[in-house]
């Protein structure tokens, strides 16, 4: 007993510590994984939102409007003129997405979110026939007179509204 110094108590003590560290380790990477795995489920939730905003908007354009006097530059619920050169797009102005400034999907079309997706849209510019001489000769310009040309920006927020989606399509109507 006298030879003994404690070598096997301190050599499974300092088992247990490596062991315990490994633990907490982890813990810790399984945690952090779990985090990216919400957050990537909330940017996609976001994604899809937005995604059915754009849609929704394509859609009112292509059944609604067949003039661009609904496009006023004060705006009319949800509908607007584009900004000019230089000024704050619409996307980025303060309580566009609130209130008449933008269009709102109906309450409870999709389940999860922490906000309803919502759409503007902006009459961008007209294309006349006579403004594109290389298309007189085609029979694709006898089609139409001008082409009215849009732009929808669609916001869809997640599960939270931490993750926030902005999308834009250009659409372009035949008159």
């Amino acid at each position: 007993m006298k030879n003994q110094r404690g070598v096997a108590l301190f050599i499974s003590l300092v088992l247990l510590l490596v062991l315990t560290i490994i633990g907490v380790s982890a813990v810790q990477t399984t945690s952090m994984e779990e985090r990216m795995a919400r957050n990537t489920h909330d940017s996609v939730l976001a994604f899809e939102a937005a995604e059915v905003a754009l849609r929704s908007g394509e859609t009112f354009l292509r059944n609604n409007v067949n003039s661009t006097a609904l496009f006023p530059p004060g705006g009319n619920n949800g509908l607007w003129k584009a900004s000019d050169y230089a000024q704050t797009e619409r996307w980025e102005q303060a309580n566009i997405w609130t209130g008449a400034n933008s269009v709102a999907i109906p309450a409870n079309t999709i389940a999860g979110v922490a906000e309803q997706p919502r759409y503007i849209i902006e009459w961008v510019a007209s294309v006349q026939r006579t403004d594109n001489p290389y298309l007189q000769g085609s029979s694709y310009s006898a089609l139409f007179d001008r082409i009215e040309i849009f732009r929808i920006t669609a916001r869809g927020v997640g599960g939270t509204t931490n993750a926030r989606v902005l999308l834009q399509s250009t659409f372009g109507l035949i008159f």
